[in-house]
């Protein structure tokens, strides 16, 4: 059963068990999906009420971009321990001959390659709805500020545990400009998200 279709109840208790997936890199998509949901309620709060309808228009089409993410990041959540499972099955293959060390070794080099590839992609979701979340702060229904807010920390935390992610599996990355990319890309992702986070997340505790 793909963790998506599990109920709350099933999926922490496989979380919390000695499997090793679900781990860290499905929590930040879920993280980030529940962000996402977060925003596009506000964006729904702020779009139902007439006194709000100057921000309507933005409003809506926030919930719009949103609603892709959102969908993206839920599909996430099951990519990512689909990959780990990827590399723990590549460490199960035979290496008796030259022919097996030769497969098995680039069955764990092509996992690893996924393993870092998906909570990459999990970063970038992450942080294009953590910049939507953060542009509606002025422009949504203000009785919603700490729902918008809980949502911006879950959209941060998701760029955050996706770079740890990206981070372990870096130094099995073969290509060395693969590696980089993903390196100098994450790390501007990371530092810019954390800065967007912080002074939305300061505004908003501000504010209330």
């Amino acid at each position: 059963m793909k963790l998506v279709d599990m109920t709350v109840t099933d999926y922490l208790d496989i979380l919390r068990s000695d499997a090793p997936a679900p781990g860290g890199g499905s929590v930040s998509a879920l993280a980030g999906a529940q962000g996402c949901a977060l925003f596009m309620m506000v964006c729904d709060l702020t779009t139902s009420k007439k006194k709000y309808e100057e921000h309507h228009a933005f409003c809506a089409d926030v919930k719009a971009k949103g609603e892709a993410l959102f969908t993206e990041l839920s599909a996430q959540i099951d990519k990512d321990t689909d990959a780990y499972n990827l590399i723990a099955n590549a460490f199960k293959m035979p290496k008796e001959t030259d022919e097996e060390k030769a497969a098995r070794s680039k069955a764990i080099a092509d996992g690893t390659l996924t393993a870092t590839e998906v909570p990459f992609r999990t970063m970038q979701l992450g942080y294009e709805g953590l910049k939507l979340a953060a542009s509606i702060r002025d422009k949504s229904n203000p009785n919603c500020a700490s729902d918008l807010g809980v949502g911006i920390l879950h959209l941060r935390d998701c760029v955050y545990g996706a770079w740890l992610n990206v981070k372990i599996n870096l130094p099995g990355v073969k290509n060395p400009e693969q590696a980089r990319y993903f390196e100098e890309e994450g790390q501007k992702m990371f530092s810019d998200a954390g800065r967007i986070a912080q002074k939305a997340f300061n505004d908003i505790a501000g504010s209330l």
